[in-house]
């Protein structure tokens, strides 16, 4: 175990075979455990919670995705889990960056919403990460951004979102990219 930015962080490289690296990012300990339920009756899943994952990466499209999870899906037991896949565990700037990223939404999560969340660094292609790790999770969703290419680029250079709605075996959430007010008001003037 990797001591990280004194003692509110550390980072545990495990590996389980050759093609599918990752690392744990352990987030703040100031993070709420739930307490098991005192009443049979809440047992179920509105008080143990749900698992939901959130595809990230370094673009306002996958922030904007994570901050429409937090609002319109997430309640208070469930965790977020923050999934970001990189190319190559080796570069560390990259690896920095993106934990960084991930430490700062966890935090956000905590002091919005009272979201407890787990961050995953994964190295390789991001439709394939996402989905791997939506079946190791078996969460409720998969919430993710899009990139806000065009119809005819998506087809030619495929898309993220559209191979993980093929191929993820759980429900898959694409948040469109958000669209400033202005540009919606301009576009009903020209009509």
């Amino acid at each position: 175990m990797v001591s990280h930015r004194s003692c509110c962080y550390a980072l545990e490289t495990l590996e389980e075979d050759e093609e599918y690296n990752w690392k744990e990012v352990t987030l703040p300990s100031f993070i709420p455990v739930v307490p098991k339920p005192e009443l049979d009756r809440e047992t179920g899943e509105r008080r143990r919670g749900r698992d939901i994952v959130v595809a990230i990466d370094h673009g306002p499209n996958s922030k904007h995705a994570f901050d429409w999870a937090l609002i319109h899906l997430c309640r208070l037991a469930d965790t977020i889990h923050l999934v970001h896949a990189i190319p190559d565990m080796k570069n560390v700037l990259v690896y920095e960056a993106t934990e960084g990223l991930l430490e700062k939404l966890a935090v956000e999560a905590l002091q919005v919403a009272m979201i407890k969340t787990a961050a995953r660094i994964v190295e390789g292609e991001p439709s394939k990460v996402i989905c791997r790790e939506a079946d190791r999770l078996k969460p409720a969703a998969v919430v993710m951004g899009t990139r806000g290419r065009g119809l005819i680029q998506s087809v030619l250079q495929g898309s993220v979102g559209e191979y993980c709605l093929h191929n993820c075996r759980v429900p898959i959430i694409i948040v469109p990219e958000k669209v400033e007010l202005a540009t919606e008001v301009k576009k009903w003037q020209v009509m």
